[in-house]
């Protein structure tokens, strides 16, 4: 191991001390991974936050098998350990990754298949905004909803994460008209920016609607959905025929008293599926469809990951403050010291 680079025994990493709100994440201090012969150990410089995290700080999500207990599923910094069997990764390698836990930390392991080079032209706290974000997206919106050119596309939570990218990715790739749901004015304008046709503030507007408004009444060919809940039979009245439904999220919880019958009738196809739960190989495969293609578009600045706030690892529990009042637009990222000899 190069000297410059050499990990101590011990860092400093945020814990969920029991299921509950924001203020259940503290700081503490734990024994820094060792990386196994397939893997790498990264010394963060920037931890992505995402919504399984908040999951996860309630008790409705915990970990695979095997994984961290510690939450944050993205992180960017530099490689500062490997295992033997590592081929095509070396010490000193600035990096971002896709981990199954323990990003609120100053350091975690890897799978070597799932490091990618930090990406042309963006910061760490960009990078770090991006794996569980597009990784999310990409299979969601194209390999499971076969979005194409000249889809009409209805995303809900327009001003997340999920929300922004898929917003971006939409419009990137050809959709006839974009539209999201979103939680206030601010974030309306934010997401006309990005990309969207149309963003219904709904708290004052119904979906359903405006979707219908929008598209002359022929609905939405694909919906992305963070909401369930009562949204889903919401989805099924703005849904075109043979629309797709993706469902990435339950923030709302189970779907209350669901009526199948339009589904039916309008012939539609509802699906879902988790990240977390893919595995190393699975996760390998669309980290190498994204460089295929969306870095060029990363390349050329026209999709960005969107970072609204960073904040000191120290206080994760004012971000998942900040990520629980829904104000924000795009991501909010942990941050940490950089490496004295950088």
């Amino acid at each position: 191991m190069h000297n410059a680079y050499s990990s101590p025994a011990t860092m400093s990493a945020v814990e969920i001390t029991q299921p509950g709100g924001p203020d259940v994440l503290q700081l503490t201090t734990r024994a820094t991974p060792a990386p196994k012969p397939d893997e790498v150990l990264i010394r963060h410089y920037a931890t992505g936050i995402n919504g399984p995290d908040v999951m996860q700080r309630k008790g409705l999500y915990p970990p695979p098998a095997g994984a961290s207990d510690i939450p944050g599923l993205e992180v960017a910094g530099v490689v500062v350990a490997k295992g033997e069997q590592v081929t095509h990764l070396k010490i000193g390698d600035k990096v971002a990754a896709l981990i199954s836990g323990g990003g609120y930390a100053e350091y975690s392991v890897a799978h070597q298949s799932n490091v990618l080079p930090l990406p042309p032209g963006l910061s760490f706290v960009e990078a770090a905004a991006l794996p569980e974000t597009f990784m999310t997206v990409w299979p969601n919106m194209f390999e499971r909803g076969q979005f194409k050119k000249g889809d009409i596309i209805l995303i809900h939570g327009g001003a997340s994460g999920i929300g922004t990218t898929a917003t971006m990715l939409a419009k990137a790739f050809g959709a006839a008209k974009i539209i999201t749901t979103v939680g206030s004015p601010e974030q309306q304008a934010a997401s006309i920016k990005l990309g969207a046709d149309v963003a219904v503030l709904y708290k004052e507007e119904d979906f359903v609607e405006a979707v219908h408004a929008a598209t002359d009444g022929h609905g939405a060919d694909i919906i992305l959905d963070i909401i369930g809940g009562e949204y889903v039979a919401r989805n099924y009245a703005a849904a075109a025929i043979n629309g797709r439904i993706v469902q990435i999220g339950i923030i709302a919880g189970a779907a209350p008293n669901l009526d199948l019958f339009p589904m039916l009738q309008k012939r539609l196809t509802h699906i879902g599926s988790t990240l977390r739960s893919r595995t190393p190989q699975e996760k390998a495969e669309l980290i190498a469809q994204l460089q295929t293609h969306v870095w060029p578009f990363i390349e050329r600045g026209e999709v960005k990951p969107q970072v609204y706030q960073t904040f000191p690892l120290h206080e994760a529990a004012a971000a998942h403050h900040l990520l629980d009042s829904g104000r924000h637009i795009g991501k909010l990222v942990l941050t940490m010291a950089p490496l004295s000899s950088d």
